[in-house]
């Protein structure tokens, strides 16, 4: 099939986990004879002049990345109008790609048999370009602004992206998700009136997240936290549990591994909990460096508040550390406690101690689950599966009949506070 994927991230432009997802799948549909094209960005804050629109070839895949236009928009400041502005570039630069022009060698312009959008971001650019060459529109949903905030959207911008989703939802042919507890938030969220939700999970190459034991306890244990730095992600529980897990397991450490909105947040929690010493904040760390941190601490512990899928757990598992995990979303279907990973309630503190403190307390349990995990990811996650079922969704998508909707109702109410900091849009969902 010729394929048009539409993305707001795509290496190296790279936001979260949602740019190596859509990076592994359209390398893998190459790999299986697909004739993939994937429509992206160039880098935030750059121009025409410095960083020109690309059109390359890169594992396969073909990679048009829209230069970003002159207009003085800055994503965190202006973020529905820099969303705007993209996904104008976008459909200009696919328009200009393959907008019905025979190319020099007098071949026909090529026509996607399918397009597939990744996230609310393209909603624009997607939608407007399945209806410009009447094929069917595929969405991924990788996470709702909605879920995110406990199910409610009561600021304005955060309106204004549910909108988008709902619109995208409504538009689409074929619906994925990356857990079965995102279908469940989707129905809920946009039905009944949209199409059919496959869950397709999340994949993983396990030759990049390579394994190695466990070393002998050399000193008192590190934990490590990897992912970005929001509410949703549960750093602050991680952070209260601290005390109670260092009472029973003196000098137990902390290392926190990503960046995020809420650093300077977190770091007042850290002291507030009387655990600041204990805890580092090491900011962005590269693969290389995040293999080494998993290959070293004793465990992982995800603590997720919200999490569509926690493409981390896999990439944890991979490389052998042993998972302690919330049961949030699509974290509770990639770890089976206790025979891959341990697990615990969301916001629970009590029970993230109480996980930490079994998971510490028995190494070797703790190894054999680890173990347990890496064989698993070889039968569930891998991307050619991944891409597979996705080719499968493409077959099976049909062009509907469209029909005008009117705007959607959206619930609303003030967020309860309790600790919540600021209440911030987020974009990216699985890291």
């Amino acid at each position: 099939m010729k394929v048009l994927i539409v993305s707001w991230e795509y290496p190296p432009v790279v936001v979260g986990g949602l740019g190596r997802h859509v990076h592994q799948l359209t390398t893998e549909l190459a790999r299986a004879g697909h004739d993939v094209v994937v429509l992206t960005r160039r880098p935030t804050g750059t121009d025409g002049v410095s960083h020109p629109t690309t059109d390359s070839r890169t594992d396969g895949v073909r990679v048009i990345a829209a230069a970003e236009d002159p207009p003085e928009f800055e994503f965190a400041r202006d973020m529905m109008a820099w969303t705007l502005a993209m996904g104008h570039s976008l459909i200009r630069a696919g328009m200009s790609a393959f907008g019905g022009r025979r190319d020099p060698a007098g071949e026909p312009p090529w026509e996607p048999d399918v397009v597939h959008a990744h996230d609310w971001l393209v909603a624009h650019p997607a939608i407007a370009l399945a209806e410009f060459f009447d094929v069917p529109l595929v969405s991924t949903i990788h996470a709702t602004e909605a879920g995110r905030h406990s199910g409610w959207v009561s600021g304005p911008t955060n309106r204004q992206v549910h909108s988008v989703e709902w619109w995208l939802a409504h538009e689409s042919d074929s619906l994925i998700t990356c857990s079965a507890s995102m279908r469940d938030e989707v129905g809920r969220l946009f039905g009944p009136d949209i199409p059919d939700v496959s869950v397709i999970h999340n994949g993983i190459d396990i030759r990049t997240w390579p394994f190695a034991p466990r070393p002998a306890a050399a000193g008192p244990p590190e934990l490590l936290f990897a992912g970005r730095l929001e509410y949703e992600k549960g750093v602050q529980d991680l952070l209260a549990a601290m005390p109670r897990i260092r009472r029973t397991h003196p000098g137990t450490t902390l290392t926190v591994a990503g960046t995020g909105t809420q650093l300077d947040w977190l770091g007042d929690e850290a002291r507030r909990h009387r655990v600041a010493k204990s805890v580092r904040f090491l900011g962005a760390v590269d693969h290389d460096g995040l293999v080494d941190l998993m290959h070293r601490c004793a465990a992982i512990v995800l603590p997720s508040r919200y999490e569509p899928f926690g493409i981390v757990a896999l990439e944890a598992a991979a490389t052998g550390i042993p998972l302690i995990v919330s049961t949030a979303g699509g974290l509770g279907e990639a770890v089976s406690d206790p025979t891959t990973g341990l697990s615990f309630a969301p916001g629970d503190v009590a029970g993230i101690a109480a996980a930490v403190r079994a998971g510490l307390g028995d190494p070797a349990a703790a190894a054999l689950r680890a173990r347990r995990a890496r064989e698993r990811l070889t039968v569930e996650f891998s991307w050619a599966e991944v891409a597979e079922r996705t080719a499968g969704v493409y077959l099976a998508a049909k062009r509907r009949v469209r029909h005008p909707v009117g705007r959607p109702h959206i619930p609303q109410r003030p967020l309860p506070e309790r600790d919540r900091p600021q209440s911030t849009v987020t974009t990216d969902t699985d890291s």
